[in-house]
């Protein structure tokens, strides 16, 4: 297979316009304050959808064990929700894989 640099920069400018159009289409289009509720909710929750998107999947896909990993989802969801910061939450989900996977190679 041979390296074609024609074929590459017209990727690679097709792939740059279209990340600008991404990221500049909302600024020509909403020039004004937004005003609706629903959608300054709906855009100040995006970014926490995203981080979910890429997040959760990486869990499960973490550990070879799916058991561990769905519990230490759970304890991870606990843990953020009593409060705790990420460091916290991070050493929660990693000594229940921990503890699980070592009650599973005990039975």
């Amino acid at each position: 297979m041979t390296f074609d640099l024609t074929k590459y920069l017209e990727y690679l400018l097709v792939m740059a316009g279209v990340t600008y159009l991404v990221r500049a289409v909302p600024f020509i289009l909403l020039r004004g304050k937004l005003t609706s509720v629903f959608w300054r909710s709906f855009l100040a929750y995006v970014p926490y959808t995203v981080l979910s998107a890429m997040t959760v999947p990486a869990i499960f896909y973490a550990t070879d064990n799916m058991l561990s990993a769905a519990c230490a989802l759970v304890t991870a969801v606990v843990a953020s929700l009593m409060g705790r910061g990420l460091v916290g939450v991070a050493i929660v989900a990693c000594v229940t894989v921990l503890g699980v996977d070592g009650i599973l190679m005990l039975l």
